[in-house]
């Protein structure tokens, strides 16, 4: 069977957030918070389901560079290997550098920040925004004359090693602090502390740092998140915000001069109240408001859900039509943005249950497409338009507990 076995880092994932939320408790160390892990892990999802259908392109970008624009014929051996992993961080220190220094890339990159608490569920904050970027920037490897299987498959341990990193269960590792990032070097990365900014930008060796002057020790206790913290769970606003925010303020500036100095100016410069006006523009007061805790049950059983579909989905994929991939994939979509309006009480949720409904139908009758199907369906749907205002009353009150 041609099984996509890549999809079993979903359950190793999960297995080592677990284990690392089981340390926490059994170290009375308060490292985790519901909301904010839900919100981490939900990004994590989105990243591992935009892979699926993007990462066969990054291999064939690498392999079209090195037949036509390879400088050097490298093979694989020993020393080819040291040197790829070397050049691969090398790369990713600059990529990540500029991710905090260039309006721009910080607007892709902010997600992975935003996280206001530190454990390995930050560690799965990864969007498919940067994975473009950080693509462009590695193209320069293939040029130099590293071939792409062995590209791709050094990648996969680079893009692991960083997850491990993201963690406050583990404090200072002795000898390994000198050239290596360990979680200690990561914290200082992560803190919103004045000291800390902008510092460790290593991603596997930390001796870039030490070299172009960006190293920072941990020494005051870290403050996770950014200056300003977000201050909104939903799945949309994490990934757009900045960009929105950007956007205001080009539209704002006078001439194309000043208009290319914010895209390409420093965050740190960056006007901190176009994010007021962004957030009055397009997040919804609308609140249910209630103490309440059932709405984080539905949010959980949705989530294991999720998690379990996308992991068949990864593993069968080779045996899914597109339309199945594609229809699959929106479900679990919706569902991301489901999870992020009810931790934020919204009453809007509703609607999106209809939406995720009829993609449920779409995809359904791709494997039962007859006329009975089809009926069924569609009376269920004309029932729930016909009683749609007291559906929502219900559904607002099961969930929420008021309406």
């Amino acid at each position: 069977m041609s099984l996509n076995y890549m999809a079993l880092a979903v359950p190793l994932f999960l297995f080592l957030i677990g284990l690392e939320y089981l340390a926490s408790k059994l170290s009375r160390k308060q490292v985790f918070n519901f909301t904010s892990s839900v919100t981490n892990m939900n990004v994590g999802v989105a990243e591992r389901l935009a892979d699926m259908f993007t990462t066969a392109s990054f291999y064939f970008f690498y392999e079209y560079l090195h037949k036509h624009y390879a400088i050097f014929d490298i093979r694989p051996g020993v020393m080819m290997c040291i040197a790829l992993i070397l050049a691969t961080d090398l790369v990713w220190y600059w990529y990540h550098r500029l991710g905090h220094e260039i309006n721009i890339f910080w607007g892709f990159h902010v997600v992975h920040h935003t996280s206001e608490e530190f454990n390995y569920t930050a560690g799965t904050r990864i969007t498919v925004f940067q994975a473009f970027v950080r693509t462009a920037c590695w193209s320069v490897l293939p040029v130099i004359g590293f071939p792409a299987p062995m590209i791709t498959t050094m990648l996969l341990i680079h893009g692991l090693y960083p997850f491990f990193t993201h963690t406050q269960m583990i404090g200072k590792l002795g000898i390994l602090e000198y050239f290596l990032v360990t979680p200690s070097h990561h914290r200082v990365h992560h803190a919103s502390n004045e000291a800390y900014l902008d510092k460790n930008f290593g991603d596997m060796f930390i001796i870039w740092d030490k070299l172009f002057g960006t190293f920072a020790k941990e020494e005051e206790p870290p403050q996770y998140g950014l200056t300003k913290q977000l201050e909104s769970h939903s799945f949309l606003w994490q990934h757009f915000h900045y960009l929105v925010e950007l956007g205001y303020a080009v539209r704002q500036a006078p001439g194309w001069l000043a208009r290319l100095k914010v895209i390409f100016g420093r965050p740190a410069d960056f006007d901190p109240a176009f994010r007021t006006i962004a957030e009055k523009r397009f997040l919804s007061k609308n609140k249910v408001r209630t103490k309440s805790q059932k709405f984080r049950v539905y949010v959980v059983a949705q989530f294991a859900v999720m998690v379990t579909i996308l992991f068949f989905l990864l593993l069968f994929e080779h045996y899914l039509s597109l339309y199945v991939q594609v229809t699959i994939a929106m479900v679990i979509l919706v569902t991301l943005i489901n999870c992020g309006a009810i931790l934020e009480q919204r009453r809007w949720v509703f609607y999106l249950e209809f939406v995720r409904g009829l993609l449920i139908i779409l995809t359904t009758y791709y494997f039962f497409p007859n006329p009975t199907t089809v009926a069924l369906f569609s009376g269920l749907t004309l029932c729930g338009l016909t009683w749609f205002t007291s559906l929502q009353r219900q559904y607002l009150q099961r969930l929420y507990g008021r309406s």
